[in-house]
């Protein structure tokens, strides 16, 4: 395979390939090495303006909303199939700007076309409903689009995460600006090559490569905007909130977590471990539904913390393009964060057993790591980590282990192991968690709805639920027949 792509990268504005409205770029830089690979034309306020114009434009044109349903559909699969012709070049360009590894970079793809695929057969399903009143009425609601959908996108999954929120919006005939991170742009840029290869009307999808505080901050607050969706910190969530605020528009939000799973004493330790370590330590623990707490029982606590330990020092560690276990952070920023926080938790008392700090070769690479002795209240415990780190928390009661897993501001994801369904059930409906994963971290999928709770954000994306947050439920009353009537109500 080729390890080259191109060197100049656009944004994509009303079915056009253009550079911003500046000349600017923004360096794009593998965080294997820290080498710059490629530039993007950086986008300002002013093609923010450019790209909103031309989404409304698109949307008053109906071209998407006249169809019937089936036929976008059909327009999604078409998309699919053409993302999957790309997977192999997608896959390259996603591991050399994210650090993902290259067999990660497919799955990301596929990931990407399978989300299409998803929703190009469930959007002919998704109808409105008739409402008896009674005798010489006729009611019925429709699925209304909202119009133009801003969506900023992290840069841990931009592929997916873009993926899945622009075919949702496509399929419920909104049309779309998506600011990328600017971190990792590239495999986002495809995705708008994808759509126009298809014949997505031009307008309908339009794609941004911008800072966060002028290209994000200027999205989220145009006045034109009627829709935003967000994956992301809970500090710029906020701000984002606090604009949407100001228009009285609705947003899906997505922001973070620090998920634990309960391991009770009857669990199976072999499943504990494989599955613990695959929930902290894909995509080198940079998932914001990464199980990045174990709440064990202490009879087994030992032998889960040997074979943690054991399972992490035997991952390999490089450059995402050789396919080793654990890939590089995304920049030195996250390296260094990650780092801090390890050093946090040691000075907090808890025991780095393996791990704790950057590996000692070029790029971004920190080891994996795992903590024993910690304890529920520590910075390592309840804050987002963002990387490779997990804090094992012994507990004796199933009370008490609840307690520690609902014990922090974040409500995503949550996880149980035991062999007993009662245990299992019971558990579940008391861990405060949008998604809680049963004997395998990661258990759902894309037909499965994901989302948070308390500071973890609302809404839900994936499965068939999402295309509920990208519609207005529209009631139609009729009257039949001749004769005056009506009975108000507020």
């Amino acid at each position: 395979m080729a390890t080259q792509i191109k060197e100049h990268w656009q944004n994509y504005i009303d079915g056009e390939w253009v550079d911003g409205s500046t000349k600017e770029t923004i360096p794009v830089v593998n965080p294997a090495n820290g080498e710059q690979i490629a530039e993007i034309a950086r986008a300002t306020p002013d093609d923010v303006d450019r790209a909103v114009s031309a989404a409304r434009e698109a949307y008053e044109r109906r071209t998407l909303y006249d169809m019937r349903p089936a036929q976008r559909g059909e327009l999604m699969l078409e998309v699919a199939q053409i993302f999957k012709e790309m997977a192999e070049d997608v896959a390259l360009v996603d591991c050399l700007d994210s650090g993902r590894t290259l067999g990660g970079g497919r799955n990301e793809a596929m990931a990407a076309a399978r989300y299409f695929s998803y929703y190009g057969g469930a959007i002919a399903q998704f109808e409105g409903k008739s409402i008896p009143l009674g005798d010489g009425y006729v009611d019925y609601t429709i699925n209304a689009p909202f119009g133009v959908s801003a969506q900023i996108v992290p840069w841990n999954f931009p592929l997916q995460i873009g993926a899945r929120s622009v075919v949702c919006a496509l399929a419920t005939a909104n049309t779309v600006v998506l600011k990328t991170p600017e971190l990792c742009p590239l495999s986002l840029a495809m995705l708008g090559e994808a759509c126009e290869r298809a014949g997505v009307p031009k307008g309908y999808v339009n794609i941004l490569c911008g800072y966060g505080h002028d290209t994000g901050a200027a999205l989220a607050a145009h006045p034109d905007v009627d829709h935003i969706v967000f994956t992301g910190s809970v500090a710029t969530g906020k701000s984002i909130l606090h604009a949407a605020a100001e228009r009285i528009i609705p947003c899906v939000m997505e922001l973070g977590g620090k998920s634990a799973a309960i391991a009770y004493a009857d669990a199976d330790p072999e499943q504990v471990i494989g599955s613990s370590a695959v929930g902290i330590f894909s995509h080198a623990g940079q998932v914001c539904s990464a199980q990045s707490r174990l709440v064990v029982h202490k009879s087994i606590h030992d032998q889960i913390v040997d074979g943690l330990v054991e399972k992490s020092q035997a991952l390999t560690i490089g450059p995402g393009i050789e396919d080793h276990d654990l890939g590089p952070l995304i920049s030195e920023k996250q390296l260094e964060k990650v780092e801090g926080y390890c050093m946090t938790g040691q000075q907090a008392g808890a025991t780095a057993l393996t791990g704790g700090r950057r590996c000692d070769m070029p790029g971004y690479f920190m080891q994996p790591t795992v903590f024993a002795g910690a304890s529920p209240d520590m910075t390592i415990a309840q804050e987002e980590i963002f990387g490779p780190v997990m804090a094992v928390i012994p507990f004796e009661e199933r009370e008490e282990a609840i307690e520690i897993a609902n014990g922090t501001d974040y409500g995503l994801c949550a996880g149980v192991y035991t062999r007993d369904l009662e245990t299992a059930h019971w558990t579940a409906d008391r861990l405060s968690a949008g998604q809680v994963f049963i004997n395998e971290w990661f258990a759902g999928g894309m037909e499965t709805p994901f989302g948070g709770t308390k500071r973890s954000g609302y809404g839900r994306e994936k499965g068939a639920e999402a295309l509920l947050n990208y519609v207005q439920t529209k009631n139609i009353a009729v009257k039949l027949g001749a004769g005056a009537g009506g009975r108000p109500g507020g």
